[in-house]
Order: structure tokens, then sequence, then C-alpha cells
């Protein structure tokens, strides 16, 4: 079993941000079903702590307060948990209850298998979304844009919704579909670029490639472990 933090306050003291923006959100995407992992992933240890630990401790390292998107009640020893909109319905559901709740203009989404991604890089996707005023900013490896992280314009989540009642649940679809309602194309951040210019570093000094790693499977796992054995902050 991992050790859980004695109190979610003590545990905010200890993981505080320090530069907590008042108009922006952070969430980790946390209400998979693991089939592949054959447990719940949030709960898998990494590097000696939960998955859900990591993904706490980067988006803070990020500067942002976060809670979790997710129905699993298991996790609210860690951070505040918002339920889904409805079960089954993907992490679409979980994003568009976040920024249903959320009061920030800006909300950053982390899954909670993607533990090598560096805090820094949600600074720069941040800092990029709030300088264009862009609706949708995700981050592009070698060209091809990721699903995640993403920073999201508060203002999307009509469109979302609109994706789930027709029965549309892909992120990635629902990112186009809700910039184009504004007017706009998905906005694409080289990360090498960021890495190139020092905008977004990795702790370990891992290539770009590899911080977008998911860890769905015992066999991922001990690769992630392999890349960067050390907690990423």
């Amino acid at each position: 079993m991992p050790k859980l933090p004695h109190s979610l306050s003590a545990q905010r003291q200890e993981f505080g941000a320090a530069r907590a923006d008042p108009d922006a959100a952070g969430f980790v995407l946390a209400g998979g079903l693991s089939r592949r992992m054959g447990r719940d992933k949030a709960l898998v240890s990494f590097a000696g702590e939960p998955l859900i630990a990591h993904a706490l401790r980067i988006l803070r390292g990020a500067g942002l307060d976060p809670a979790i998107a997710g129905a699993r009640s298991a996790l609210r020893a860690y951070a505040p948990v918002l339920e889904d909109l409805g079960p089954d319905l993907g992490p679409l559901a979980g994003i568009c209850s976040a920024l249903l709740k959320s009061q920030a203009r800006w909300c950053v989404f982390l899954p909670v298998d993607l533990p090598l991604i560096p805090a820094s890089l949600l600074e720069a996707l941040l800092r990029h979304a709030q300088i264009t005023g862009r609706a949708v900013t995700l981050p592009a490896v070698s060209g091809f844009a990721q699903t995640f992280p993403v920073v999201l314009d508060r203002a999307v989540l009509p469109a979302f919704n609109l994706e789930l009642q027709a029965g549309r649940r892909g992120c990635f679809s629902a990112f186009q579909a809700a910039a184009a309602a504004m007017h706009q194309a998905v906005t694409e951040v080289p990360v090498e670029v960021l890495a190139q210019s020092g905008r977004a570093v990795h702790p370990d000094g891992l290539p770009a490639f590899r911080w977008f790693l998911n860890v769905n499977t015992p066999a991922d796992l001990r690769l992630a472990e392999m890349l960067s054995p050390h907690p990423i902050a």
C-alpha cells in the first residue's frame, strides 16, 4: 500500500505552489479503468510513490493548485476529487467536469500516466496560452501534436458538451471542434523549440520525445523507471 499523507492540508503544505496563478488551475486526469495495467494506475508505485502523487507534484511545480478529475474516491487523500459527469464516458467527461467547476480561465490537464512530463513544460504551455489567448494549446514533438498535456480556455466547455451529447468522446477531436467553434485552430507548440531555448527542461536530461511515455502497462512502468528513477518536479 502506498503511504498516504497525514492530511490533505499537510500535503498542500509539503507540495504547495509558491507561484500559484489565480487565473489558472491544474487537474490530473485519473478516471481511467487501467485494464492494461491490471490495477488502478493512479496508485501504482513509481520511483517510490504512487503515480497520482507524481502528477500532483508536477502540477504544483508549475505553480498550480491541482485537483483530480475522476471518480476514484480512494484518491481523496491526495487532493480534491471532481467526479466525472457520468460512468464510462472517458477523459473528456472528466475534463468537462473540471471546466464546469473551475473558476479559473485557464485549465491545465495532465493524465496520471505521464510521469516524465517536466513542470517547466506545463509552465511554458500555460504562458503561451495566456499570451496568445488561444483556446486550446498542445505540445508537438517531431511535428506531431500530443493530446496531453493540454491548456484549455474554460470557454471551450459548451463545444465539449456538444461533443459528448453527440456520442463523440475523443479528446483530440473535441479540441479541434472547440477551437473551430471559436474561429481558431488548435495551437501546437514545438517542444524541441522550448527545450532548445531552455523554457522546458527535464531534470534528468531526457530528450523531449521521451517525456510523453504513457505508463499503461507494467512494462511501460519499468521503462519509465529506467529512464527517470527520480521524482519529477
